[in-house]
């Protein structure tokens, strides 16, 4: 096939780019930064913004699948977030027509739940955005929604959050802490199930909502890790791997959420709401429809997943850039840069 890859030059662009490579296929990297990978010279590069349309329609022009990966993140700009994440997702589907491409493949998020009141999750929960990005992600939907009623075939996946080659952004946090031999604060006791999912694993998702029958293709799927376990014995496993004998430290939930929320008025926090709002409460979905319907048997555990970014991680540290607000690159650790005052380094046993 070929497959137009919104979004191509970013972390999961880019694991979906090896993934199509790998099957065959001829992709098309549309994104507004630089397709600075290996892989440069066998894919097509099209610098561009989804939000105009001209850019779009040189991309999809040709291509008979179109993944649609490309999105603001939580940290951008409230204004951003929506003319991207909605007004871009518009004018793809809307190019992805005009080209007759078969079908769209929608990346969107489990963030559509909201701060839900049960698990595990189903795809025909009601959606509630929380904060920018959550609110855009669900008018999103509603858009594909739109198309679909048009007669277009819009697969929606809803992916847990993603760990994997290429992958930093917030998880930047923990493997810097756990490389340096600290230990590692989370709110509250951390016994809370928090489901995650490997890049690759997705990968697989989007390759198989590409090739199946339209029937089973114009659906909506969660998409999560089948083995998981609590957040700190997750987490752990990256201190253990690091072999300092760090450990996860627990801290107050109500002192700190509310220091979170003042430093977020300050832009001094390193995580945005909906991040330290929820992740002290379960967060689980049911892949059972993506199972049934679509064949996909996810590969990796969340253990798995974390050591493997882990690893990726130390292999690439000494070359990773400045801190940012995207998932290549390190988030900006704010004041959390001086808890590490607190969470001294740990002496190897033998001092």
């Amino acid at each position: 096939m070929r497959v137009l890859v919104t979004g191509g030059a970013g972390c999961l662009g880019i694991n979906l780019v090896r993934h199509l490579l790998a099957r065959g296929d001829a992709v098309v990297s549309l994104d507004r930064e630089p397709f600075d990978y290996p892989e440069r010279g066998r894919i097509t590069e099209i610098r561009g913004d989804i939000r105009r349309r001209e850019d779009v329609d040189r991309a999809a022009a040709g291509c008979e699948v179109v993944v649609h990966a490309a999105a603001a993140l939580p940290l951008y700009a409230p204004a951003e977030i929506h003319t991207i994440d909605v007004d871009g997702t518009r004018t793809v589907l809307a190019a992805a027509r005009a080209a007759g491409a078969a079908r769209v493949v929608h990346i969107s998020s489990t963030a559509v739940y909201g701060v839900p009141d049960h698990h595990p999750l189903v795809e025909d929960d009601r959606m509630y955005g929380v904060g920018p990005y959550g609110i855009a992600k669900v008018e999103a939907e509603r858009v594909c929604e739109v198309a679909r009623a048009a007669g277009q075939c819009v697969t929606i996946l809803r992916p847990k959050s993603f760990v994997g080659p290429e992958r930093l952004g917030v998880f930047a946090l923990l493997y810097e802490w756990a490389r340096e031999g600290r230990d590692f604060p989370i709110l509250g006791r951390g016994d809370n199930r928090y489901q995650l999912l490997d890049v690759e694993d997705l990968c697989t998702a989007i390759s198989l909502a590409a090739t199946a029958p339209a029937d089973l293709a114009n659906d909506t799927y969660n998409l999560g890790a089948a083995e998981f376990t609590t957040l700190r014995r997750d987490f752990q496993a990256v201190l253990d791997e690091a072999g300092h004998g760090g450990r996860i430290r627990s801290i107050p939930v109500a002192p700190a959420i509310w220091a979170l929320r003042a430093l977020e008025r300050a832009k001094l926090s390193p995580l945005y709401p909906w991040i330290y709002e929820t992740v002290t409460e379960d967060s689980f979905v049911a892949i059972d429809r993506a199972v049934t319907r679509l064949g996909w048997t996810p590969r990796f555990s969340n253990r798995d997943a974390l050591l493997r970014n882990y690893r990726w991680y130390l292999a690439h540290a000494d070359q990773l850039g400045g801190a940012g607000v995207t998932h290549r690159v390190p988030w900006k650790q704010g004041a959390l840069g001086l808890a590490k005052l607190i969470f001294r380094k740990r002496r190897p046993a033998s001092d």
